[in-house]
């Protein structure tokens, strides 16, 4: 029978060898979407955001957007539900994806956006792009932001 220390320790060890089984790190995959994606500047993404074939995608979370707020304009599409709305053939398609335009994806620190931006270019969206330095990047350059109001559901 073992003892709790040696049951610490042997959890432990098990910790350490399932945590050296992860070969690649966000880092590196990263590295890897921005190798294949476009990767704009906050101060590119400022001077096309008004035209009519651009798109923002903000992919924060709601509770982000409340937070912090939202560039105006940019379409809300939640991470989690990124490919289900940007699939023709899904049940949760939105059509807004379907119109040609850049896609500019951006996040809080442009790590999520980069990922997505690969994600969506893998299914084959184009053009896409994502904003290094997300939202942070946007608002220290003193970008436009507006409140999201939180809607709360009607009992």
């Amino acid at each position: 029978m073992l003892t709790s220390k040696q049951i610490v320790r042997k959890t432990n060890r098990e910790f350490k060898e399932k945590k050296k089984m992860i070969t690649k790190g966000i880092k590196e995959l990263c590295e890897e979407a921005e190798s294949v994606i476009e990767t704009m500047s906050v101060q590119d993404v400022m001077k096309v955001s008004d035209e009519q074939d651009v798109q923002l995608v903000d992919i924060r979370d709601i509770r982000e957007l409340w937070r912090d707020g939202a560039i105006p304009g940019a379409t809300h599409a939640p991470r989690g539900m990124l490919e289900f709305w940007v699939d023709p053939n899904s049940p949760y398609h939105r059509e807004e994806f379907a119109t040609g335009k850049k896609f500019i994806f951006f996040c809080a620190g442009g790590m999520r956006s980069a990922l997505a931006a690969q994600a969506v270019h893998n299914m084959g969206l184009t053009p896409v792009a994502h904003m290094a330095g997300g939202f942070g990047a946007w608002v220290k350059a003193d970008g436009t932001v507006e409140p999201k109001e939180q809607k709360i559901p009607k009992t």
